[in-house]
């Protein structure tokens, strides 16, 4: 296939299926899974992030010192985008010591009914965050399949617990489940926006697939460090972090086991 043809296929595959397995998660009503889910996904973005684009982000930079700057712009990006959410959170809804982040890993949904503000919130920062997804995704396989398939599977790794939080604050919202799916599955939409545009863009602007590979290991890390390893560490007997340890490197090794896979699948 193309590399257009990856991009269209895993965006909208990717979209589909973290917003349809976090519905079932919701639905099911066992909120334990999403702990499970999250810990997971640290280890895939963790991985991602300093075994595949990384390496390539400092490869086709113009130089190691360029590229680190690049993440660390990237990382400070990302902290002022998440302030500004909290900020508009804040002054929307008052903020009485708890948290909703634009990556949907809100530590628990609002304690009474918000009619919808939240909600709305949610949709908006979760619209950006897949077009920004999609960005990384096309700028990856711009660079190389096996490293596009292992971004897209760290990016729907994370996908599924943001969707599942996403989902439950929805519903905690005022919005019926069926909405709830709707509005998640429109929104999971601007994934494939983001990849088609960005290909086409990226094509005939090959000096930015450095910055976007510096982005995405940003990305990944941000989400990982500042969003979902604080959450864990709220469990703090034994069993939980033996598990939670398990899981991080489960997710790590899926991204190791990722990378020969996919080159041995592509001939």
């Amino acid at each position: 296939m193309t590399p257009l043809a990856w991009i269209v296929v895993m965006s909208i595959s990717g979209g589909l299926l973290s917003v349809l397995v976090a519905a079932a998660l919701s639905w099911a009503a066992r909120p334990t899974w999403v702990p499970t889910l999250i810990s997971y996904a640290i280890g895939a973005l963790l991985g991602a992030a300093f075994l595949e684009v990384l390496p390539h982000a400092i490869e086709a930079a113009e130089s190691p010192e360029r590229a680190a700057m690049n993440i660390l712009a990237g990382i400070l990006i990302f902290f002022v985008l998440e302030k500004l959410v909290l900020w508009r959170h804040c002054h929307d809804e008052g903020c009485h010591g708890h948290r909703h982040d634009h990556h949907g890993h809100g530590q628990a949904a609002a304690p009474e009914h918000d009619h919808g503000r939240s909600g709305l919130l949610i949709l908006i920062g979760d619209t950006f965050h897949n077009f920004v997804d999609g960005v990384l995704i096309a700028a990856a396989f711009v660079e190389s399949t096996p490293l596009g398939i292992v971004t897209a599977m760290a990016i729907i790794a994370h996908e599924i617990p943001q969707e599942a939080g996403d989902f439950l604050i929805l519903l905690h919202s005022g919005y019926s489940r069926g909405k709830a799916l709707a509005f998640n599955l429109l929104s999971s939409l601007a994934t494939l926006v983001g990849g088609i545009l960005a290909y086409f863009a990226l094509s005939h602007m090959e000096t930015l697939v450095p910055v976007f590979l510096a982005l995405a290991a940003a990305s990944m890390i941000y989400v990982a460090v500042a969003d979902l390893i604080p959450g864990l560490h709220k469990r703090t007997e034994l069993r939980a972090t033996a598990q939670q340890v398990l899981l991080i490197a489960a997710g790590i090794a899926s991204i190791v086991l990722a990378h020969p896979l996919a080159e041995r699948a592509l001939g």
